[in-house]
């Protein structure tokens, strides 16, 4: 184990003076110290990107990077390096807390996590590793990186220097109230005790959240094979147009509008809609009465890619919609950046009320968005297709079939690319999916809304519920860390008298 120049004694004494400080007072017996007094930071491991694989494969070892780290370790998207490139210091162990010191997110930065056993692997050189020593409760020090102290400590350095990286004398300058050695027991007892309450509250509202997003999926299916409006259809039978005399009304008015130039509904197409094509209906389930099985091509006026532009802040033109402005069903305008488009272009590429756009590329392909009611004046962005619905379509209706299964399923088989999966638009005006009469398409829609809008309410609720239990959590830690989670016992061995041990063993290595 390296040795410090620092004089031991000196770095166990420094922290301890509150006043120098401006620490507060602890309770009786304990003393504040400094991290790199009761533990070791070892820095990960350093390798090149050429020589890493995506794969376990023989001679190489797993390693944790920054992403691997968050109230817990996982241990999902791993790389491998050569074992050749690993210390034996740096393989993880049992109660070792792994930190993520450097992270392009700041959000990522000074995340921390415990691990539970051994791990037959290392961490990579983003990363930093604190291993306590012999002597103390290891688990305590694990939840001092979970909790406000430690949490509030990280966030005055990176407002203080604006940081995307924590050096190592930023951890090993933590300071940290350390109580005696049997209330670090009792301390770790009790929060163990009261986590596990608060970890089954936690699971059951998890499983409320899976349970509303079955729900949600049943209900889109049932929406679109007919069950959900099947006692309003008997109630207007008769009344009903066939899709199929929908669908030739939208037929004669795109061969109407066939010629090269002419405008859709006001719109001036960049390109025109691939030709639709006949869908083999075989292996498709029975619709309703009055249902047809089409495609997006066929109830489509215009399908084009977007705007091949730079983004930028200053508002030089109008609003630049990108996949990245597209969180949770919805577009926070005023965060959205601008680009420079001439006049002559733009007319092309403005978004109006009833446009879906959908993400064509990436991680997020297949992802879909309906522009309601009047955004600011906005162009979307090249990595975006715009799909123009002919207004004798219920554009909710078909954005409603675009959070369906069904039509998920048929984006992973219509991707292209392996790297940078992407969805072109042919593929996507060959997406199947049910039609029925446009009165109909307006119920079901009515319906949707309705049940989703409860499923909302009802997540909503556990929402909050789920950020009390985190505030719930932090406040036990708090706790714990002020002395007052558990009661003292003036018999304990003062927490001094446990540095110097410490101090002892030390200058023994």
């Amino acid at each position: 184990m390296r040795k410090d120049s620092t004089d031991v004694g000196a770095r166990l004494c420094a922290p301890t003076t509150t006043d120098k400080l401006n620490l507060p007072e602890l309770p009786r017996g304990w003393v504040w110290t400094r991290l790199d007094t009761i533990s070791e930071l070892i820095r990960g491991v350093s390798y090149d990107k050429e020589e890493c694989a995506n794969q376990s494969k023989k001679g190489y070892v797993p390693i944790l990077r920054a992403t691997n780290i968050d109230k817990e370790l996982n241990f999902d998207d791993l790389v491998y390096v050569p074992l050749a490139r690993v210390k034996d210091i740096q393989f993880v162990k049992a109660e070792d807390i792994l930190i993520a010191m450097s992270s392009g997110s700041k959000d990522l930065v000074g995340k921390a996590a415990q691990a539970r056993q051994d791990f037959q692997g290392a961490f990579g050189t983003f990363c930093g590793l604190v291993r306590v020593f012999t002597g103390l409760d290891k688990r305590l020090i694990g939840f001092f990186f979970q909790s406000p102290t430690y949490r509030n400590r990280i966030s005055s350095l990176s407002s203080g220097i604006n940081i995307n990286n924590l050096r190592r004398e930023h951890v090993e300058s933590m300071p940290l109230p350390l109580p005696p050695l049997p209330e670090q027991q009792r301390i770790v007892a009790k929060i163990e005790e009261l986590f596990t309450e608060l970890d089954a509250g936690v699971e059951a509202l998890q499983k409320i959240k899976a349970q509303l997003k079955r729900y949600r999926q049943a209900v889109l299916k049932h929406a679109f094979d007919g069950k959900l409006t099947e006692a309003w259809r008997e109630a207007h039978k008769g009344e009903l147009e066939p899709a199929s005399v929908l669908l030739e009304r939208i037929r004669a008015e795109r061969a109407k509008n066939a010629n090269v130039g002419a405008s859709f509904h006001g719109r001036t197409p960049r390109a025109r809609v691939p030709r639709p094509y006949t869908v083999d209906t075989s292996s498709l389930p029975q619709l309703p009465e009055g249902w047809v099985w089409t495609t997006v091509g066929e109830i489509a006026d215009d399908i084009h890619y977007g705007y091949t532009e730079s983004a930028v802040e200053e508002p030089i033109g109008p609003k630049f919609l990108r996949i990245t402005d597209i969180q949770n069903n919805s577009v926070n305008w005023s965060l959205v950046p601008y680009c420079k488009i001439d006049e002559s272009e733009k007319s092309k590429y403005l978004l109006k009320d009833g446009d879906l756009v959908f993400a064509r590329t990436g991680a997020t392909v297949g992802k879909s968005f309906l522009i309601v009611g009047n955004p600011p004046e906005a162009v979307f962005a090249s990595y975006l297709i715009r799909i123009v619905l002919n207004p004798r379509v219920d554009n909710k209706f078909v954005y409603s079939f675009f959070q369906s299964t069904d039509y998920w399923l048929q984006i992973v088989e219509g991707k292209l690319g392996i790297g940078q999966p992407n969805v072109n638009a042919q593929i996507l005006s060959r997406i199947v999916f049910p039609l029925p009469s446009i009165f109909e398409q307006h119920q079901i829609v009515e319906e949707i809304e309705r049940r989703f809008s409860i499923a909302d309410e009802v997540e909503k609720v556990v929402e909050q519920s789920l950020k009390q239990a985190e505030r719930l959590r932090q406040s036990i830690l708090k706790r714990a860390f002020e002395g007052k989670l558990v009661s003292q016992d003036p018999n304990d061995e003062p927490a001094d008298k446990l540095l110097e041990r410490i101090k002892q063993a030390k200058s023994k290595m």
